[in-house]
């Protein structure tokens, strides 16, 4: 089984238009989305491979996604009410 992917443009479909303008014109946000999205495969490569849910480094690779992922959507309704 699949399991999905949490692609910024996934999860925030309404604010795709807004993610692809700050990828093209945002060093900072494109450097930091790539890191989540490499982030995510990873995670996801480990879900695949049924790492044990109470693995240490998995659930902190975890908490980091959703840190980046936080920050990620903080800066995209930024965006989105300035523009």
């Amino acid at each position: 089984m699949a399991i999905p992917s949490h692609a910024l443009e996934a999860d925030f479909p309404k604010f795709a238009q807004t993610i692809r303008h700050l990828r093209e014109d945002d060093l900072e946000f494109r450097s930091t989305s790539d890191n989540y999205h490499k982030l995510d495969k990873e995670i996801r490569g480990l879900e695949e491979r049924g790492v044990a849910t109470d693995d240490n480094h998995f659930n902190q690779l975890k908490i980091r996604r959703a840190h980046m992922k936080d920050r990620l959507y903080q800066q995209i309704v930024r965006e989105n009410g300035s523009a």
